[in-house]
């Protein structure tokens, strides 16, 4: 079972681990939580009610500014920690690598400290002043001292000092976990104590307020403070505690701390008043009895603390990965640290384009949709429409009419209508280049680890989107020979058997043919390629060779919709996916150190927030630590 003191020591020694987190944790609710979980007693009193007193007699130290009015203008966190021997010690949060033994220098920098905040008024702060007192005299303790409580504003504070203090008083003793030590003069009626007012509104119950009076060697002659003290005038969970403090002459004359605490023992134990209440009196005994009952609490609360930092450790870490470990300064280790980025941007982007990421089903929307819309638009009506085919046809033959079929003007038709399919080849090739742009910009933003390295961000981008530039010229010429390739070589067996699909329909019974016929043939005769009588001039002609281009041209556009997105796929998509970087990683061996390091150029913004974050995890590991250390923590 674990000691009293090891216990609180183990409390204070996380609550100094989170003092150190102040400057670091700010924002952070895992830390305000645990910071708010931890218990420590609250000091709270109207001004000039003895708060100051009571602490020194606590600690044994003279060590607090004085004066008249409001001296206390800063929370003073105060941590008493319990030491073996030797010599004592005071050091500030502001100031962890200097110790103090001259307790008086203590009190001049507290002083310096409020005033360098604050300014030399009487103007007040909520921001914290964090001191450790190192002795063995002292009981582990965490106690905060607060501004005395006041109602009216004196010469130079602000009307609204009053309502600012109640504030700043009540930021503190409103947390479930802090112990309300309520100081009130015993020269005064309780019920217009100030603290017990405030405590009684927080804690209606009692359960966490301690109350002290202070000043019963200065009550009237003949009167006593006994009703408040044997809880008859004011009930609390916890026994009152009288104190009896150095007096001002005491104050001025330097009197031991120590032969003060013999003499406020012996104020008790020979009173009249107070003689059968002595042991449970003084500032020894005020001390051990909140040592006890934080002893208690602890315990309650250590299962909670320690859900609190792993939790902590465990999104710090995750925080830490994410914005990526420090990085090594030698040549080798920065041009892994690149390739380590280039390989996560590739997995991502990779997975845009394979379906694990969304953004790669704009590729076949191109393909299912954009292409045959395309298609579909080009002008070939116009470009087949009777007129046009007979001025081609015509245009043609030249001076020499076409004897059985007009193969120059096919030809001509075909060349003319095969040049639209470019538009919708190289168009297809733009609309997936910026799908794949589209897709690179995405992956370099969701990857997590380039965010650090803003330069580096901004090379990988302009090298992604030069190699995608090579895929889309290299995608256009094959595109282009696409079209080029139907162009050169027309597929004859197409038009073979154009004349038996002819013959199959059958010209019916010919007439005689008259001078007027052979220049006007019957509709049934006119359009026969086979037909070297026919009439080559006529609609019904024309019409059937804009018919017989018209389905070589469908079966073109076909073939074409399915060839174009193999080849765009082949030329684009596959090389993006295999080879984005080959070049840029060719480019990256050849450079050196230096260059290296230019291009792993953090942001400072994110430098600054690794190096608070990598404090503060030391700082939860070793409150983790101080926990583990001691076997009984759960018993």
């Amino acid at each position: 079972m674990a000691t009293m003191e090891s216990l609180i020591g183990l409390v204070n020694r996380i609550q100094r681990a989170c003092t150190a987190l102040g400057d670091y944790g700010a924002g952070d609710s895992t830390f305000n939580s645990l910071w708010d979980a931890l218990p420590s007693v609250v000091v709270v009193g109207g001004q000039s009610s003895g708060k100051s007193s009571v602490l020194e007699s606590i600690v044994g130290r003279d060590f607090l500014p004085r004066g008249s009015g409001i001296v206390t203008r800063r929370p003073l966190v105060l941590q008493l920690h319990k030491t073996d021997g030797g010599e004592e010690y005071a050091e500030f949060g502001h100031m962890p690598r200097r110790r103090f033994t001259d307790f008086s220098l203590v009190r001049q920098e507290i002083q310096d400290e409020t005033d360098r905040i604050t300014g030399k008024s009487k103007q007040i702060s909520p921001i914290p002043i964090h001191l450790s007192i190192y002795s063995p005299n002292v009981v582990n303790l965490t106690l905060i001292d607060l501004p005395g409580l006041t109602k009216v504003a004196v010469e130079g504070q602000p009307e609204s000092i009053v309502e600012d203090i109640e504030k700043m008083v009540r930021a503190y003793v409103d947390k479930p976990n802090s112990i309300i030590l309520a100081i009130s003069p015993a020269n005064q009626d309780i019920a217009t104590s100030d603290a017990m007012k405030l405590a009684k509104e927080v804690d209606p119950s009692g359960e966490r307020t301690f109350g002290v009076l202070t000043k019963l060697d200065l009550m009237d002659k003949g009167t006593n403070a006994l009703d408040v003290l044997e809880g008859r005038a004011y009930r609390l969970q916890h026994p009152w505690v009288g104190i009896v403090n150095r007096s001002q002459a005491d104050i001025m004359k330097n009197t031991d701390m120590i032969y003060a605490r013999r003499r406020e023992q012996e104020y008790f134990y020979t009173s009249p008043d107070y003689g059968h209440l002595a042991s449970k009196m003084g500032s020894v005994y005020l001390a051990k009895l909140l040592s006890q009952h934080l002893e208690s609490v602890i315990k309650a609360k250590i299962p909670g603390i320690i859900a609190l930092i792993n939790k902590g450790i465990d999104e710090m870490e995750a925080e830490l990965d994410r914005l990526g470990r420090p990085i090594a300064v030698d040549e080798g280790a920065k041009l892994y640290t690149i390739l380590e980025l280039c390989r996560a941007f590739d997995k991502i982007f990779k997975e845009h384009l394979d379906g694990g990421r969304p953004g790669g089903d704009r590729i076949y929307g191109v393909f299912d949709n954009q292409l045959p819309a395309a298609l579909r638009k080009l002008p070939f009506d116009r470009h087949l429409s009777l007129p046009n085919v007979r001025k081609i046809v015509s245009e043609s033959d030249g001076y020499q009419p076409h004897l059985i079929a007009p193969e120059q003007g096919y030809r001509r038709l075909i060349d003319g209508a095969l040049n639209y399919f470019r538009g919708p080849a190289e168009a297809s090739v733009d609309a997936v280049h910026f799908v794949l742009k589209e897709l690179v910009r995405k992956s370099i933003g969701e990857t997590e680890e380039l965010r650090r390295f803003p330069t580096f961000q901004s090379t990988l981008a302009a090298a992604a989107t030069e190699a995608l530039e090579k895929f889309r010229v290299e995608s256009k010429k094959t595109v282009s020979r696409l079209v080029e390739m139907e162009s050169s070589y027309l597929t004859v067996d197409f038009f073979r058997r154009l004349p038996q699909d002819a013959e199959k329909v059958g010209p019916g019974p010919e007439p005689t043919p008259s001078p007027a016929n052979r220049r006007n043939p019957p509709a049934t005769d006119r359009g026969n390629l086979s037909d070297p009588l026919g009439d080559r001039y006529g609609d019904s002609h024309f019409r059937r060779i804009g018919s017989n281009v018209s389905s070589y041209i469908n079966m073109v556009s076909d073939t074409l919709r399915i060839t174009i997105p193999k080849a765009v796929v082949f030329c684009q998509v596959k090389e993006a996916r295999q080879n984005l970087l080959h070049h840029f990683y060719t480019q990256i061996g050849r450079k050196e150190g230096k260059q290296l390091g230019d291009l792993l150029d953090e942001d400072p913004s994110l430098m600054s927030k690794r190096q608070d974050l990598a404090k503060r995890l030391e700082l939860y590991k070793a409150a983790r630590d101080e926990i583990d250390a001691v076997a009984w923590v759960r018993s």
